[in-house]
């Protein structure tokens, strides 16, 4: 690869949640992901190398293509299955394919977390025009978490539904930064937060 490679995002989704799952199953183009796969996703620069990976990882193992996006800066891309070995042996092939390591990605960071108590009504009309998950319902807490690279969005989603009881509203994982909105109780709200700062916090890399 030459120099100017950057491996910005890799990050691998043990099992897929439920609404998280279906909420992907909306924006995807690809294989549509059902409850319970394994998913991996792959975010780099520069973003037509994303066609070539992409070809990598399907020829070589069973797991199937969600998604393969090339946006200005960036491309993105995720596979799935439900074999979890399939989908880490796809990120293997990848990797070795490109002379890189896991811990060769840039590690992931918080550019803003918010929670908003008591959602008013106009704020909740608003923010359900542009959702594609849940309806926002006045008077419930919303989340709002932003992070860099923008793929990561999608395992610090995944891992709140796995530790609360929040309704996925919106999830943006392509761009400069990724955005989910989380909606429910305040208390389920605070724990939803706390388990996807943990889980972006986990992850290992390089400084972006």
């Amino acid at each position: 690869m030459g120099d100017n490679f950057s491996l910005r995002c890799y990050c691998f989704l043990d099992r897929m949640q439920a609404q998280y799952a279906a909420f992907i199953g909306t924006v995807t183009q690809g294989d549509l992901p059902t409850e319970g796969m394994a998913s991996l996703y792959v975010e780099m620069a520069p973003g037509n190398e994303v066609f070539r990976v992409v070809d990598i990882a399907v020829k070589a193992t069973e797991a199937r293509p969600g998604a393969q996006i090339v946006e200005r800066e960036f491309g993105m891309f995720e596979v799935h299955s439900m074999n979890q070995a399939a989908v880490i042996e796809a990120g293997e092939v990848v990797l070795d394919r490109l002379g890189l390591r896991a811990e060769d990605r840039i590690k992931p960071s918080i550019a803003s977390v918010q929670m908003i108590t008591r959602i008013d009504p106009y704020q909740a009309q608003l923010l359900n025009r542009f959702r594609r998950g849940s309806m926002l319902v006045p008077g419930e807490t919303l989340l709002v978490l932003e992070c860099a690279p923008a793929a990561y969005i999608n395992f610090a989603c995944n891992e709140a539904e796995k530790k609360a009881s929040v309704k996925i509203v919106h999830v943006s994982s392509v761009g400069r930064f990724g955005r989910m909105w989380l909606a429910g109780s305040e208390s389920e709200i605070v724990s939803a937060r706390d388990a996807a700062v943990r889980a972006l916090e986990s992850l290992e890399g390089v400084a972006g």
